[in-house]
């Protein structure tokens, strides 16, 4: 446990700051429910799959690699599934949903776990920043790709960050999607972040009159591998924190847990959820408009990619 985080208390769902993803589950059981997590090889990824698996749940883990989405998910306690999807590779996402599909499966609920954080020089993929085309289109082409796989009740969770009120004053760039007009490796992992929890804001609100839900959490600040971007200073200023300031990767996981198995989190469909328990965001992040003109530029920016490709 941190040691400055002890007198943290609970919020109104009964669990906190200090609350680890083992607790979250300690009185469910997930017999029969088959959740898919992507990026399951390290950090919060593999302690979700870790907690899920420990309660009987059929874990669908996804990572860059087939071979160490394999290594893992065999290795749990109720052995799950290693799916090869690498976010930044089209092909490879519509493959593992063609996987999935062909499965006949229906997914109790998705967890969009994995990312990338503050490159520090612009990269793109197909002409899109890598942050935003990773953190924020792969998921979205993963999820609504299976939207038809989700069962009765399912659940969506998308590990946004409070790094989303970092992301450029006006919220998305639309204009700026390439980063090549300007580019800051906080400002624009924070709009991929926000991007994150509009997306989920808006799948929301097409979600209405069904049973099925979504979510955007904040795992809170933890170190993990999402760091190793950030250089030599950065990362032993975290290695030092760590003990003193930062949740652990136990506690970390515990909020995207939350939202994908309690039924506590049923109230709070469609919020921003930081320490298993609503917390405030910027106010873009509320922009229903912005959430939809992102929807509708996310399918083009895929359908761009389609074309040219020749997928």
């Amino acid at each position: 446990m941190a040691l400055f985080t002890i007198f943290k208390g609970k919020g109104e769902s009964g669990f906190g700051y200090n609350t680890t993803a083992e607790e979250v589950v300690e009185n469910l059981s997930l017999a029969n429910k088959n959740i898919l997590v992507t990026g399951c090889t390290s950090g919060l990824g593999a302690e979700t799959c870790r907690v899920l698996a420990a309660k009987y749940a059929v874990v669908f883990g996804t990572a860059r690699n087939q071979n160490d989405a394999n290594r893992i998910c065999q290795a749990l306690s109720k052995p799950g599934v290693g799916l090869s999807c690498d976010l930044g590779d089209l092909q490879s996402i519509m493959a593992c949903i063609a996987t999935i599909k062909s499965m006949a499966i229906h997914l109790d609920a998705i967890i969009c776990n994995a990312g990338i954080m503050a490159l520090p020089n612009l990269q793109q993929i197909n002409g899109v920043e890598k942050q935003f085309f990773t953190n924020h289109v792969g998921h979205f082409v993963l999820v609504t790709g299976l939207l038809d796989s989700l069962a009765e009740g399912g659940r969506v969770v998308m590990l946004s960050s409070s790094a989303h009120k970092q992301a450029p004053q006006e919220g998305i760039c639309f204009d700026n999607l390439s980063g090549t007009q300007s580019y800051h490796p906080w400002k624009n992992y924070g709009q991929s972040k926000l991007a994150n929890l509009l997306f989920a804001k808006e799948l929301q609100r097409r979600f209405s009159n069904s049973s099925l839900t979504a979510y955007a959490v904040h795992p809170g600040v933890i170190r993990t591998n999402l760091a190793r971007h950030m250089g030599f200073a950065v990362n032993m200023s975290l290695r030092v924190a760590s003990p003193l300031f930062l949740k652990t990767v136990a506690q970390g996981a515990a909020t995207s847990v939350f939202a994908a198995t309690h039924h506590k989190a049923l109230p709070y469909a469609g919020e921003y959820l930081a320490d298993c328990n609503p917390a405030a965001t910027r106010s873009e992040a509320n922009d229903p408009e912005m959430a939809a003109r992102l929807w509708t530029v996310t399918e083009n920016i895929v359908a761009m990619v389609k074309e040219n490709t020749n997928i």
